[in-house]
């Protein structure tokens, strides 16, 4: 199995792609990379037998009928959403209050945080990957899966907090979380790349991205279920990790 990770940024600038070989109980980094653009990203979606992509794969349902209201001077879609209840239905969507409730954790919103840049990019991206390789289900359920980085590592119980930004401090914890990745998973063979890890938090969240697209390909994330299914059709569906890290080697 070949799995690609991706840390998706509003521009090819600090974009990130991690691509891991899994064969015989062991793994190994095979591409890391930084400054990505489209068509290298469906290059490698193209080589890889599943993608986990670090970026939201849609927005809450919400947000549209919103939006279309306001543009067309219909009040009731609005008025919906009058109070700070109503807003929280439009910025954050049933995946995002999902992984909260799991984690403790906090995903931004893509509807109303900088974080819609990089999913403006990505909406274009899933459609030049439907042109290309056929549409991608935002569930997760095809070769395109939406992870969180942080998540993963919490779960997986390793360090998930300051590690982000270019400080001495961030620099240090980087380096710290590096380290626990490694002694958690002795079957991963970094090739070499310690040092350019150690040094991008960007990277580092790729590689993350592509080991949490492992574990979707084997099953090992919590799936949506209940009253989840419809949502995560269409808003998108963030896989979280179940069970250890190293049942991903197996």
């Amino acid at each position: 199995m070949r799995t690609l990770g991706v840390d998706l940024a509003a521009a090819a600038k600090k974009t990130a792609v991690a691509v891991i070989d899994w064969a015989d109980g062991a793994a190994g980094l095979v591409q890391l990379s930084l400054d990505v653009g489209d068509e290298e990203i469906l290059r490698l979606f193209g080589t890889s037998d599943m993608t986990g992509i670090d970026c939201p794969l849609g927005w809450p349902d919400a947000f549209l009928p919103f939006i279309a209201g306001h543009l067309n001077f219909d009040a009731h879609p609005v008025l919906d959403h009058d109070g700070i209840e109503g807003r929280r239905l439009l910025a954050y969507r049933d995946t995002d209050r999902f992984v909260t409730g799991q984690t403790g954790l906090i995903p931004l919103s893509v509807s109303a945080d900088r974080l819609a840049h990089p999913a403006m990019r990505c909406a274009v991206i899933q459609a030049k990957i439907a042109r290309e390789y056929g549409p991608q289900a935002r569930d997760g359920s095809g070769r395109l899966a939406e992870v969180y980085p942080a998540a993963s590592l919490k779960l997986w119980g390793l360090p998930t907090r300051g590690y982000k930004g270019r400080g001495a401090t961030e620099t240090e914890r980087l380096a710290v979380a590096l380290d626990a990745l490694s002694a958690a998973a002795p079957w991963l063979d970094l090739a070499g790349h310690d040092d350019r890890l150690a040094a991008s938090d960007d990277m580092f969240d790729a590689l993350i991205a592509s080991l949490t697209g492992r574990a979707v390909a084997l099953g090992r994330t919590l799936r949506p279920d209940g009253d989840h299914p419809a949502a995560a059709l269409t808003e998108g569906w963030i896989h979280l990790p179940r069970g250890g890290l190293e049942e991903l080697a197996g």
